[in-house]
């Protein structure tokens, strides 16, 4: 199965993910790691919240 960087949403076989790897210690994904749409993505004082509307939500934390 592909998988897409959560981040810049490319296939996350292809490329240097490092910066988005980087990135992403301090913000929430943008896209789902599993069908590439947009996520809606909540950023709050305690955290995170991000939903693909496909695939459900993703928890903080979770690394496909």
């Amino acid at each position: 199965m592909l998988s897409y960087c959560d981040r810049c949403g490319e296939p996350a076989a292809e490329g240097d993910h490092g910066a988005c790897r980087t990135a992403r210690r301090m913000e929430p994904p943008r896209y789902c790691p599993h069908c590439r749409r947009r996520m809606v993505v909540q950023v709050t004082p305690l955290g995170w919240t991000a939903r693909c509307s496909e695939h459900g939500a993703l928890e903080p934390g979770a690394v496909p």
